[in-house]
């Protein structure tokens, strides 16, 4: 029950385990062809170009600041935890001027802030937390679409703890860019990063004025590889890892035969009833309230007085993995619990057992 990776469903596992194909083999081809086709409609964008590349979600972060960077570019990172501060590192090492808003602890930025700022420069692109897996705070991804939209910024939004499970509309809520991993709601085994661009987002791209400095990220190598794959037409620039393709293509199935309406409810369901049975213990939590509270994982503060290793070794004796704190000025101070991709009210309640067990 740790925030990724999480449990995968045994059929997904299957995938893995299957005798490893030829990336030109036409059962693959078939594969990743239906995959890029699928991701479309788990982000909700019809119109959304995917990429589907061996690496992490840090890898598709890193996507986004090889396409669309180019030195003196203007950004904005919007930050609520670790992985925002990640982001503004990562955007600066391509030469942007980045303009840093970070939250207090378990808060978000005020969207009045963020809307001054956008106000008040010229900014090329805005980048966002969705779920940042150090605090499980929510940010609001439709206004913060709005808000780029109104300012003709590309939004950029980090969806690795966020990607199928929390509601994301990518293209009705006008972002450019999602991004996300394979180990989290996606339901792979780690070792995809996914992500989907806008058509604004590829204009962008494609209007560069300067080579894209990072060689295996260059959406230039790599657009005509998905579009091939979708295509049914093999293609060739490094070679993909077949079996976690075939076993995103499985997830993505298991995925949508849920529907991603019924999908964004039941996460937000099984957290509600996480956070109530923590609550009932007299356990509170990082965030500062329930509306910027993640649903795909719950970070909470340890008792006073409870030991934090000692803790999570008791509720490991009881069955259940879950995860320390993440945040380097919080760490010895909250534990994590994952509650995303095929969670059910079986993996509470034995969480919530194995927790109450552990604190007696």
């Amino acid at each position: 029950m740790i925030p990724g990776p999480i449990e995968f469903d045994p059929s997904v596992m299957e995938k893995m385990g299957q005798p490893t194909l030829s990336h030109v083999a036409p059962a693959f081809i078939e594969s990743f062809g239906r995959a890029i086709e699928m991701m479309r409609d788990v982000w909700l964008a019809p119109s959304g170009q995917p990429f589907i590349v061996a690496g992490s979600g840090t890898l598709a972060m890193d996507m986004v600041g090889a396409n669309l960077i180019e030195a003196g570019d203007n950004v904005l990172v919007v930050s609520t935890g670790y992985f925002g501060e990640r982001y503004a590192e990562l955007l600066t090492r391509y030469g942007a001027n980045v303009t840093f808003l970070q939250s207090e602890v378990g808060d978000v930025v005020p969207y009045e802030t963020v809307e001054a700022e956008l106000a008040s420069g010229n900014y090329k692109l805005m980048t966002f937390t969705h779920v940042d897996t150090s605090t499980g705070v929510l940010v609001d991804a439709k206004k913060m679409g709005e808000l780029a939209q109104k300012y003709n910024v590309l939004s950029i939004l980090d969806g690795v703890c966020s990607v199928a499970g929390e509601e994301i509309r990518q293209e009705e809520w006008g972002i450019d860019v999602v991004v996300t991993a394979s180990q989290k709601a996606v339901g792979v085994p780690p070792g995809l990063a996914l992500l989907v661009a806008s058509e604004k987002a590829m204009n962008v791209w494609k209007s560069r004025k300067t080579p894209v400095g990072n060689y295996y990220c260059d959406w230039s190598l790599w657009l005509p590889i998905m579009q091939a794959y979708e295509a049914r037409n093999p293609s060739y620039f490094a070679t993909p890892p077949v079996n976690l393709i075939q076993a995103l293509e499985r997830s993505l199935e298991l995925i949508l035969a849920e529907g991603m309406d019924a999908r964004f409810v039941r996460h937000k369901r099984l957290a509600q009833k996480f956070r109530y049975e923590m609550r009932s213990l007299g356990l509170s939590f990082i965030p500062t309230s329930e509306e910027i509270t993640a649903n795909t994982l719950s970070a909470t503060y340890y008792p006073e007085g409870v030991n934090g290793g000692e803790f999570l070794g008791k509720v490991g004796e009881n069955g259940v993995v879950i995860a320390g704190g993440l945040l380097p000025s919080h760490k010895t101070q909250y534990f994590r619990v994952g509650h995303m991709g095929i969670v059910s009210d079986e993996h509470i309640d034995r969480t919530v057992g194995a927790i109450k067990n552990a604190l007696k």
